[in-house]
């Protein structure tokens, strides 16, 4: 029996008493008992910063701060990166990154990507590990759920709490808020599970050990990997302390382990939508939101877990012909939570693996691609409602002219600067990575791609949809360890990162400058079925649009020639 029912149920009985927890600790409207627990030290860390968190900040301000932050943690990191060499805390004498190579793993992790291009046991020191990777793998989640909160607070809660000349909140206060309150506590938690069951967790150099067989010297890498791991899954960061990721049972031991990974994919995504609902007072839109997500995500994931229930193709003739494709698995988890894995981290911005997904069969990875277009089914934590909220925008367009009415969102007339500004953001996805894999595809040598024909293809294109949907997986067999993968991957990257994230922003800081309609009989309804519905279908279209020939001459293609 397939135990697929029993992580979703797991899954959404956890998120629902952490999103209540979160609208309530998370709520700067709203004094809580959170307050007195943890004000003290938010209010340290603030005088420390030399923050006055009384100050409210306008949409334009908070932008401003979020873009400041992040382009100096990228120059942090990435002198961090190239001197390890010389640095403490590098027991084991890793050299210094090249640039380029430094370069894109600082804005890889600095925009909750966490795509690697190197290997992370063998290419960083401990300090690099520690001290940038998972510095970064706290505030860029953190950053995604503060630019909702912001959002909840200027465009979706009832009654509007911002107007023109107000705030939007503070920023420095949402991101300290966030990381004491819910990253840290539930990081320690998972932390504390994955060193009982066996992740290593010291700053001792790698282990030696003299073979049994032959006597030959072994090197085993350990570290702090028990804290990276627990971050990395919860704040949707992914990449991975070994290069395998999770395959390695070093990372991943057991199946408790694999379990607690596995639900922390999507624990706090999920959980930031009852979130928003607690604190925004819009219960009933949130929820229809989910039942799209979850749908999506059923949908997906049963692709790709019966895509992989089928035997390989490289094996027809061999005894083993009729079982299910276990070419790049764990035999420890098989190939349904191996499936489950892959679908849920490419749902989420997350892009850890259990598996390697370069040998799913060709259905299983049209799904993960799939997955990572759409990028809204939960997405990263806070960034994927928030792109939700683009297509929202789209449909409330759209459906407002289908009834005949001015284009409006909650009441606020939307007009050609706010949709200019959405159809950018929305159409930048397919222009960026459609355009680098063309590029990339024509010029051979570029590439460096292990498969020629579909597969090539497959691999190129799925290497710039992980990057500009912030995922970081990769179908690898690729030689993307060069200059011309690193900086087109930055390109990637940023916008993929920033652009989806800070057009809503700007686009809820217009609207709240404007008067409000009254509502009537022919206003539309948000919150009913049928804009639920058309919301969803304005999602796939979009994307079926964008991607479906690029699909058909790849993973389709591939799927279409096998005997």
């Amino acid at each position: 029996m397939s135990v697929l029912p029993l992580y979703y149920a797991l899954l959404i009985g956890l998120a629902l008493p952490l999103g209540l927890y979160m609208g309530r600790a998370l709520d700067t409207h709203r004094p809580s008992v959170m307050d007195r627990l943890f004000g003290p030290l938010e209010s340290f860390l603030m005088r420390l910063a030399g923050v006055d968190r009384r100050l409210s900040m306008t949409w334009s301000a908070y932008l401003l701060a979020v873009l400041r932050l992040h382009l100096l943690l990228i120059g942090l990191a990435w002198l961090v990166f190239m001197g390890q060499g010389v640095l403490p805390l590098n027991p084991d004498g890793i050299p210094g990154m090249r640039w380029d190579t430094a370069l894109h793993t600082a804005v890889s992790f600095a925009t909750n990507t966490n795509q690697q291009h190197y290997s992370g046991q063998t290419q960083l020191s401990y300090l690099s590990q520690t001290l940038a990777i998972v510095t970064l793998q706290f505030l860029t989640p953190a950053t995604g759920l503060a630019v909702l909160l912001a959002i909840t607070r200027t465009l979706l809660r009832r009654p509007a709490a911002t107007n023109a000349g107000g705030g939007v909140g503070n920023y420095y206060v949402d991101l300290t808020r966030i990381v004491v309150r819910v990253l840290l506590p539930l990081s320690l938690i998972v932390a504390l599970i994955l060193v009982w069951q066996g992740v290593p967790a010291t700053y001792q150099g790698a282990q030696r050990v003299t073979m049994l067989d032959g006597g030959a010297l072994q090197v085993i890498p350990r570290g702090p990997v028990a804290p990276m791991v627990a971050i990395k899954q919860l704040g949707t960061n992914g990449g991975g302390w070994y290069g395998p990721n999770s395959t390695v049972p070093l990372e991943n031991p057991t199946g408790l382990s694999n379990l607690i990974e596995t639900i922390a994919l999507l624990l706090i995504p999920v959980a930031s939508l009852i979130a928003v609902g607690v604190i925004s007072g819009r219960r009933r839109l949130m929820m229809g939101i989910g039942v799209v997500m979850i749908a999506f995500s059923l949908l997906t994931t049963t692709m790709i877990v019966v895509s992989e229930r089928l035997p390989n193709a490289a094996l027809v003739g061999l005894a083993v012909a009729d079982s299910p494709n276990l070419e790049g698995k764990e035999l420890r988890f098989g190939s349904d939570l191996s499936a489950l894995w892959g679908s849920w981290t490419t749902q989420t911005s997350n892009g850890s693996v259990n598996a390697m997904h370069d040998s799913f069969n060709p259905l299983g990875g049209l799904g993960l691609l799939m997955d990572m277009f759409v990028n809204v089914t939960f997405g990263g934590i806070g960034v994927g409602l928030i792109g939700y909220l683009l297509y929202l925008m789209l449909a409330a367009f759209i459906g407002s002219l289908m009834i005949g009415r001015a284009p409006e969102l909650f009441g606020k007339p939307l007009e050609t600067r706010e949709m200019r500004w959405i159809s950018l953001a929305i159409l930048a996805q397919p222009l960026i990575i459609l355009g680098s894999t063309a590029i990339t595809v024509a010029f051979p040598t570029l590439a460096g791609n292990s498969n020629p024909g579909f597969h090539g293809l497959s691999q190129v294109l799925y290497e710039y949809t992980s990057a500009f949907a912030n995922n970081g997986s990769g179908f690898e067999g690729l030689g993307d360890a060069t200059p011309w993968w690193n900086l087109t991957c930055v390109v990637a990257l940023a916008v993929g990162r920033f652009l989806p994230m800070l057009v809503p922003l700007a686009v809820a800081g217009w609207l709240a400058g404007k008067r409000t309609a009254p509502q009537g009989r022919g206003s539309l309804a948000m919150e009913s079925g049928a804009f639920v519905g058309l919301t969803a279908g304005v999602i796939v279209i979009v994307n079926l649009l964008g991607f479906l020939p690029a699909l058909v001459l790849g993973p389709i293609a591939e799927q279409l020639t096998l005997p």
